[in-house]
């Protein structure tokens, strides 16, 4: 696998940042780790690819920044040693203040599987937390009727985060592919619809709602 192929199964454009591929990554895992899909080889062959890209890009990225610093630090050298080139001016001090109330020190520490979102609040990220967990243990036990209720509810709360609509649009994605081989085969097709509008951006959705549907034409 070359980089090329890793940017492209990590659907982004070559040169992304650091950032960007750390974000794709953590997408795409959450939706194809085996823990979610239990049973399914297809997705837990699909995250052992990402990984393998994932920790590829990293090696390349953190590489060509590294030589990037090492430019810049020849550079500064060569200026420095030059008589006449002037000293810069000292950088002024910056005082950062440390939270001391407890209440800031929550809001800003990072739960694990959730990204955090600023725009919440501490009551409203601990809640994206809970269910977080709930769907889950939802996927797992392939509970989906459930899942789409509790998705649809958070959903609700906090429409403006982007996560949760990725989320809903799993669910939807899930409980179409399990009507799909139980053979009710109109009510798949709402469902990975309803996905595909929930979040449509999303190019991994939309080929496994592709693959989906496929299935459904098979069926005919």
């Amino acid at each position: 696998m070359n980089v090329a192929d890793c940017y492209r199964l990590l659907g982004l454009r070559s040169g992304a940042s650091f950032a960007e591929i750390k974000a794709s990554y953590r997408r795409l895992a959450r939706q194809y780790h085996p823990d979610v899909n239990p049973g399914d080889q297809r997705a837990k062959e699909k995250f052992i690819e990402l990984t393998a890209a994932y920790k590829l890009l990293l090696t390349t990225v953190k590489s060509s920044e590294g030589q990037a610093s090492q430019g810049q630090g020849t550079a500064s050298n060569a200026a420095a040693t030059s008589p006449t080139t002037k000293s810069p001016p000292p950088t002024p001090k910056v005082t950062v203040k440390r939270a001391t109330s407890e209440t800031q020190v929550k809001v800003t520490k990072k739960q694990p599987g959730v990204e955090f979102n600023p725009q919440l609040s501490e009551t409203e990220q601990k809640l994206k937390q809970r269910v977080y967990e709930q769907l889950q243990q939802l996927l797992r036990d392939q509970r989906f009727p459930k899942a789409v209720t509790i998705v649809e509810g958070l959903a609700q709360r906090i429409p403006q985060d982007p996560e949760v609509r990725q989320w809903q649009a799993i669910v939807y994605q899930r409980l179409g592919r399990h009507l799909v081989s139980q053979k009710q085969l109109d009510k798949a097709r709402i469902y990975l619809k309803k996905a595909l509008r929930t979040d449509p951006h999303n190019r991994s959705l939309w080929a496994e709602v592709e693959r989906d549907f496929r299935r459904i034409e098979q069926m005919l």
